[in-house]
């Protein structure tokens, strides 16, 4: 006989890991933040989001982290159709998602060693692979010896590493980074910059969204520019776009 187990139908082409679709999104008053947006992005790409404010970047991050639905269209990642995803299953979901925020969004009572052990401790980890595996994400950004520091205690760019750090420690296979050198002096954004090529590097798709055009100029990769809610240029070996 058959193999007859249920398989999970493939909802996107192979190697792809990021589908937007005719995907737009309404709030009240009809105003539109995206319309008919269409995106492809391969497992292991790095993407810059540009945009000057109120383009669509905010909601199109949130959109692939499921905190809102498109209000038409369809999107996909790892796998996942996020119209159709039970809402029990979106926990498990985001687990091979990372997000880093302009902000940091750290644990001020807690240390480092906390702070990102914490991520651990959600998707229930033993205490012994949390042990072993937060030293050792932690000298992959650079902070083996500030474990027991407290946020007010570092540099901006050392809060930032925490927070790479807390967002790494899963493993995921998708890191979105919003703005994450917005709070930055220009040297600690090229540093920050550097490490998340490093990570790119190793296999994790990356999305930043930035209003950096030294940063995007400078790295030449992919870049999606949105303007009003629309996508108005997408070029590898990507410019920074003047806006008109």
């Amino acid at each position: 006989m058959g193999d007859r187990r249920r398989r999970r139908p493939r909802l996107q082409p192979d190697g792809e890991i990021i589908t937007l679709e005719n995907v737009s999104k309404s709030y009240t008053h009809g105003v539109a933040a995206l319309d008919n947006v269409n995106l492809h992005i391969n497992e292991g790409e790095f993407v810059f989001i540009v945009g000057k404010t109120g383009s669509g970047k905010s909601t199109l991050i949130k959109m692939l982290l499921r905190e809102l639905t498109p209000t038409e269209g369809r999107i996909v990642v790892n796998g996942y159709d996020l119209r159709k995803i039970r809402h029990s299953k979106i926990p498990i979901f985001r687990r091979n998602l990372g997000i880093v925020f302009q902000d940091f969004r750290l644990l001020k009572d807690r240390n480092v060693y906390d702070n990102v052990a914490f991520a651990q401790r959600i998707v229930q980890k033993s205490s012994r692979e949390i042990r072993r595996n937060v030293p050792t994400v932690l000298e992959s950004v650079g902070l083996a010896g500030k474990y027991k520091q407290k946020p007010r205690e570092l540099s901006g760019g050392e809060q930032q590493r925490v927070a790479l750090a807390r967002a790494l420690i899963n493993k995921p296979s998708i890191l979105l980074c919003d703005e994450p050198t917005g709070n930055l002096d220009p040297k600690t954004s090229w540093e920050i910059m550097r490490l998340l090529e490093q990570i790119n590097e190793r296999g994790t798709t990356l999305l930043v969204v930035t209003h950096s055009k030294e940063i995007v100029n400078a790295m030449q990769k992919r870049v999606v520019t949105l303007n009003r809610g629309v996508i108005i240029s997408d070029e590898e070996n990507g410019m920074y776009l003047d806006d008109d």
